[in-house]
């Protein structure tokens, strides 16, 4: 795992946020590769999920609500973890994380009772910092999904059973962050509400687990073997829920949720139009009469998925794949990521940086293909070096420009799973790089 955040922060992929600053816990800036990623992640789930289905619709609803929201959803009240201090040392701690109950694991000392701790993040809307004032950062994005059901399904004239999405941030007040980008306090999450008629409310969720776990195999590409489904028992249920799921992966610090499935039955709707005194019940034209849905939600976590793809596509080769490695004990890193997770699809590397021509015509070629493709152009070292840059980072493809080239119009793609090495014409190189991208 250490490995894996030293290559984030040394190739651009994800930095401490205000490092210079001394960082601040549970927060994290993504960098130009690793904006690239978290945005292809979020293209395929969109694309999947909205796009290619006519029974789902798009949202994106504020961070900021009425904090009457969070009081009809149960949060203000609910959404807690417990919380303990040692007495000696006066560190804090979560209690259900800890093995032994009574002692603090940094000092021995003895913890203190157990308490309520509220995860949202608190903030003021207006001049005045009161009372009436108050509202919160929105734990979860699918609050704003449930307020907005009576809108989206007027205005779109939609029937049930239909889905509303929502990519958007969402910030907890976690206790203890840890595990990188496992568990941290400003995240992105990727949820779908699935609104259904109550009585078939079972068979949507079993449809919505299947194909949430074959979208992580068969679209992202990630092991099959490094993920499985944890159905959750019945004292661990939220009050909300009527069953739930977890798919987990095998992270290096052991299994982890990176999404959840969840029959919330009709617990949200009902709650809200209880609270608000709006008419939030469906209208069934063919049985004619009105009831509130229930509801299966898949939601996801960005950051953790972001997370668990490099963890996947992570290997190590032992003395190296290429000519600049030193020693047989030297160690190469290589991102084996899907094609459509990396976020450079290809590098345009002259042979050598100092043959004026070699490099004019490699320029030529990388401003021909920037249009079409997420790309690099690398010139800095050795042939041998840059290759290696590049696998650090996933890139499928390198193209290289060689004395060749100049002569023939051609150059050498160089794929990064195989090393094998192909002459194309130039002029056929987008029409040869999109199929071998679609592959």
């Amino acid at each position: 795992m250490e490995k894996i955040i030293s290559l984030c922060k040394r190739r651009g992929f994800v930095f401490p946020t205000s490092e210079i600053y001394g960082g601040i816990s549970g927060f994290y800036d993504f960098g130009p590769l690793g904006v690239e990623m978290k945005n292809n992640i979020k293209r395929i789930w969109w694309k999947n999920i909205v796009q290619e289905r006519d029974d789902v619709v798009g949202l994106d609803s504020s961070i900021i609500k009425n904090s009457a929201v969070w009081k009809a959803s149960g949060h203000t009240e609910r959404f807690f973890d417990l919380l303990t201090e040692c007495r000696k040392c006066h560190k804090r701690f979560r209690y259900d994380k800890l093995k032994d109950k009574e002692k603090c694991p940094e000092c021995g000392g003895t913890l203190g009772r157990p308490r309520r701790f509220n995860l949202m993040l608190k903030t003021f809307v207006g001049p005045v910092e009161d009372e009436s004032a108050l509202t919160y950062l929105r734990p979860e994005t699918a609050q704003g999904i449930f307020v907005n059901f009576k809108n989206i399904l007027e205005s779109q004239r939609k029937k049930l059973p239909f889905g509303i999405a929502q990519i958007g941030k969402s910030f907890r007040n976690e206790i203890t962050p840890r595990n990188f980008l496992f568990r941290t306090r400003e995240f992105e999450q990727m949820e779908l509400e699935y609104f259904v008629k109550p009585g078939e409310d079972e068979r949507f969720f079993d449809y919505w687990v299947k194909e949430r776990m074959r979208w992580y195999i068969e679209d992202l590409g990630i092991k099959k073997e490094n993920l499985r489904i944890r159905v959750h028992e019945k004292e661990e249920l939220s009050h909300y829920a009527k069953s739930c799921v977890d798919i987990e992966y095998r992270f290096p610090f052991g299994w982890g949720e990176i999404e959840g499935i969840a029959n919330r039955t009709d617990y949200d709707l009902r709650q809200h139009q209880n609270a608000s005194g709006r008419d939030l019940k469906y209208l069934d034209e063919k049985e004619r009469r009105s009831y509130l849905p229930y509801v299966i939600e898949p939601s996801s976590g960005v950051e953790r998925i972001f997370l668990a793809l490099l963890c996947d596509a992570y290997q190590e080769i032992r003395g190296g794949r290429t000519k600049t490695t030193e020693s047989k004990k030297e160690i190469e890193q290589l991102l084996k990521l899907d094609k459509k997770i990396a976020p450079v699809k290809l590098a345009v590397l002259p042979l050598v940086r100092n043959k004026t021509d070699l490099v004019e015509k490699a320029r030529k070629v990388y401003q021909m293909l920037l249009p079409h493709f997420a790309c690099q152009y690398d010139e800095t070292g050795s042939i041998g070096r840059r290759y290696r840059r590049q696998d650090e980072i996933g890139t499928p493809f390198c193209l290289t420009i060689d004395f060749e080239s100049l002569e023939n119009d051609d150059l050498t793609v160089r794929q990064r799973d195989t090393m094998e090495q192909e002459r194309v014409k130039i002029k056929e190189l987008v029409g040869y790089l999109k199929e071998k991208l679609e592959e």
